[in-house]
């Protein structure tokens, strides 16, 4: 599973260029949140069946870290309280349902999808570190074009 943690890590790292153009993140004082949104496709089937993520060109999948900043050392990942809508430009609302993975110190909140062709959606994000008094809201908004 180290693997697979590692795999969906790096593979989320590679699509970042395609996808989005540069690394998204947010800097909160003692976190960081990175986050991402790209089409299922791009998974390899080992990774999707691994997560139980289906793979698709019209399904999407919106990937958040947070990491806690620690003086002397890499970031640490933390747990949160991750709550996430997407709105498209017909102002319909979808509360997306958010899963936790946590392999091996990675912890990554994932949350899926359907969209059309040239679809655009604003994300909505409210994230509470564990641990943490503050709620971190953002939002971020993303054209996708499936086949």
């Amino acid at each position: 599973m180290k693997r697979l943690a590692a795999g969906l890590f790096s593979l989320v790292m590679l699509t970042l260029p395609v996808t989005l153009k540069a690394e998204q993140s947010r800097d909160f004082g003692d976190y960081t949140i990175h986050y991402n949104a790209f089409t299922t496709d791009l998974l390899t089937p080992e990774i999707a069946r691994a997560y139980d993520i289906r793979r698709s060109s019209n399904r999407v999948m919106l990937n958040i870290s947070i990491l806690k900043k620690v003086m002397g050392t890499s970031s640490q990942p933390v747990s949160a309280r991750v709550e996430a809508t997407a709105t498209n430009l017909n102002s319909q609302l979808r509360k997306l349902h958010i899963r936790e993975l946590n392999e091996q110190g990675a912890i990554y909140y994932i949350a899926e999808l359907k969209v059309d062709h040239k679809e655009t959606l604003k994300f909505d994000l409210s994230i509470t570190p564990k641990g943490a008094d503050d709620t971190y809201n953002f939002t971020f908004t993303q054209q996708f074009f499936v086949d």
